[in-house]
């Protein structure tokens, strides 16, 4: 679990201690922006989330509530689509992760041991998680700094004597199975150098 060495009952403007005033542009995005960098982060909820992060605000605070609540729910939709929030995690820019790569780390970490909690997970849920990972991941990888980051596996047991080719292949319909599904129906003139779309 990610630390939270902060105080949850103050807003971004006292953490920050910065007072944006009034919203001189009449945005709903930028008004809401302006009112929740004055809520108190315990009130915070994963569409508040979603939103500050979306527009790289506040992220030395955000990042870690967002870390913690993923690992409760890694599908957290927000009020949009299942996996809304670690796509928002996904996006951030490169210049953060740079001074932060311990929250990197924990989030990498995290992907990567997605498998039991995947399982567990509706369909729609672990769909919404899989094709956030397919269509974000990359970039997060080319942004994260850490060498040798990997996201393939999504946390893919290591073969040994104990754990079969069938149990691998268990693994992969399980991890993956509208992938397994389409593979099985490709006919001869499918062109195989194409990534398979969820």
């Amino acid at each position: 679990m990610t630390k939270i060495d902060f105080n949850l009952e103050q807003s971004l403007q006292e953490l920050e201690g910065v007072d944006w005033g009034e919203p001189t542009y009449e945005s709903s995005l930028v008004i809401e922006c302006h009112r929740l960098h004055r809520l108190p982060l315990k009130e915070f909820n994963a569409e508040n989330l979603r939103r500050m992060i979306g527009q790289q605000i506040g992220l030395t605070y955000l990042v870690p509530l967002a870390l913690r609540e993923l690992h409760e729910r890694p599908y957290a939709e927000g009020d949009l689509y299942e996996g809304a929030l670690l796509q928002a995690l996904l996006r951030v820019e490169a210049a953060f992760w740079k001074t932060r790569s311990d929250l990197a780390a924990a989030l990498l970490a995290m992907l990567n041991n997605l498998s039991p909690q995947l399982d567990l997970m509706a369909s729609f849920e672990r769909n919404g998680i899989l094709k956030v990972l397919n269509k974000s991941g990359p970039a997060f990888l080319a942004r994260c700094g850490i060498p040798g980051a990997s996201l393939i596996n999504y946390g893919k047991p290591e073969k040994n004597e104990n754990l079969t080719d069938e149990d691998m292949a268990v693994w992969a319909a399980k991890l993956f199975p509208q992938q397994v599904a389409k593979k099985a129906s490709m006919t001869v003139r499918h062109d195989t150098t194409k990534p398979l779309s969820y």
